[in-house]
C-alpha cells in the first residue's frame, strides 16, 4: 500500500500537517507539501480548440503521486469555511490532468485510489467544517475514488490540534488502521 499526504497550509508546522503527521506516524508514506511547489492556477481551455496547454510547473509531481498511490490523504486547514487556496488550486488543475495525453491511465487509476480527508479550523469546525467535507465527496464522486472517512479538528494558534482530544483519538484509531494494512517488513 503506497500512501501520499498532501499537507495544504501555508504554515510551517501547521494544525492540520500535525494532525497527519499523527495519522501517518510509524506509517511507510509520502508527504507533499504544496506550498513548496510552484503550481499555475488553472486556464480552463476545456472548450476551446486544441483544448488545455502545457503548463510549465511542479503539477506533474502531484500527478505521479496521485499515479503511485493507493491511498491519498488531504489535509488542509480550513480556510473561510473551505479548504486552503493552495489546495483548491491543487484540486482545480485536475480538470486539465485528467485530460492530458501524458497521463491516459489516471482517470482509471483514480478509481482505485482511497481518500482520505484531514481538516482543521478554529471557528467551529465540527460543524461549520461540513461543507468542506461535502465538497471534497464531490470531487471524490466526481473522479470515482472511494472516499473512506475524515477527520475535523479543531486549532487555530500554532499546536492547538494537540488540545482536540476526540481528533486526536480520530487520527490514532486511522494510525492503526494504517499500520494494519501496511505490508510486514
Amino acid at each position: 500500500m503506497k500512501i501520499t499526504t498532501f499537507i495544504g497550509s501555508s504554515r510551517k508546522e501547521s494544525n492540520s500537517e500535525l494532525l497527519a503527521d499523527i495519522v501517518t506516524k510509524e506509517v511507510e508514506h509520502q508527504k507533499i507539501d504544496l506550498k513548496d511547489l510552484s503550481i499555475q492556477p488553472i486556464h480552463d481551455l476545456r472548450h476551446a480548440d486544441g483544448g488545455f496547454q502545457l503548463v510549465d510547473d511542479d503539477y506533474d509531481v502531484i500527478i505521479k503521486a496521485l499515479l503511485e498511490s493507493d491511498t491519498v490523504i488531504f489535509s488542509t486547514p480550513i480556510y473561510w469555511y473551505t479548504m486552503s487556496g493552495i489546495m483548491k488550486n491543487m484540486i482545480d488543475r485536475l480538470s486539465q490532468a485528467i485530460r492530458d495525453e501524458r497521463f491516459p491511465q489516471l482517470t482509471e487509476h483514480l478509481q482505485t485510489v482511497e481518500a482520505i480527508v484531514l481538516a482543521v479550523g478554529g471557528d467551529d469546525p465540527k460543524i461549520k467544517g461540513l461543507p468542506l467535507i461535502q465538497q471534497f465527496q464531490y470531487t471524490f464522486d466526481f473522479l470515482n475514488m472511494r472516499f473512506s472517512t475524515y477527520i475535523l479538528g479543531e486549532g487555530n494558534r500554532p499546536g492547538d490540534i494537540l488540545q482536540d482530544e476526540q481528533a486526536l483519538v480520530q487520527a490514532d484509531l486511522l494510525n492503526k488502521r494504517l499500520k494494519e494494512r501496511q505490508p510486514s517488513a
